[in-house]
């Protein structure tokens, strides 16, 4: 397996979107045309269908992880690249944000940015996840908890590598910006008090025009 070859898989890993195959699965409408107008979660939640919301969570976590997962486990003896697992972990996050499989209309990233860190260091991962719930816990703002999460991960990604810039560090900087930059207009909404909070059904109506798709 060379690298190259591992980047590419990792892209199309991420390129499932659960929210639109959850969604056809459970018969609901497409995610793209309600609420946030976002293939995630937290707007699948907004149907009601909390089963199809967990299932949504569980893959596109999921995905981040398996993708990581395999280059660790398999790429050693196939000669990639010991960066190979940071790129390919990257790769998958590009995938969730612009799938191939989808018209490159994708999701934020955040579960998959969630299961790509546990995988890349579990300490991470699970310190990035307990920064997303306490922030989701007290103020009920999806986006408030993955805005506040990207900020950390580079941060904890540091201080774990010893303050050392290296690929791991810099793909996780560069899946942290395009998270925030996925989130800009949530961060009007925010800041205009019109932000959904999470379990807030929304179903009727098209997307805002403001909000962008993914």
């Amino acid at each position: 397996m060379s690298t190259t070859l591992a980047i590419v898989v990792g892209y199309l890993v991420g390129s499932l979107s659960f929210a639109v195959l959850v969604s056809r699965a459970f018969g609901l409408p497409d995610p793209h045309t309600y609420g946030s107008g976002n293939p995630g979660a937290t707007n699948v939640l907004r149907t009601g269908n909390r089963a199809a919301a967990a299932l949504t969570l569980a893959g596109d976590t999921l995905k981040g992880w398996l993708a990581v997962w395999l280059v660790l486990a398999f790429g050693p003896g196939h000669g990639v690249h010991e960066a190979a697992p940071a790129l390919v972990g990257l790769a998958a996050f590009l995938g969730h944000l612009y799938p191939v499989f989808f018209g490159f209309k994708g999701g934020k990233g955040v579960a998959t940015a969630g299961g790509i860190l546990l995988a890349i260091d579990p300490w991470l991962g699970l310190g990035v996840l307990a920064t997303w719930l306490v922030i989701a816990v007290f103020f009920r703002y999806s986006s408030l908890a993955a805005i506040v999460a990207a900020a950390f991960a580079p941060v904890g990604a540091l201080f774990l590598n010893g303050f050392r810039l290296d690929v791991s560090v810099v793909a996780i900087f560069a899946m942290s910006i395009l998270l925030v930059l996925r989130h800009r207009g949530n961060i009007r909404n925010l800041l205009q008090g019109k932000e959904g909070r999470i379990g807030e059904r929304k179903t009727a109506g098209p997307p805002p025009a403001d909000q962008p798709q993914g």
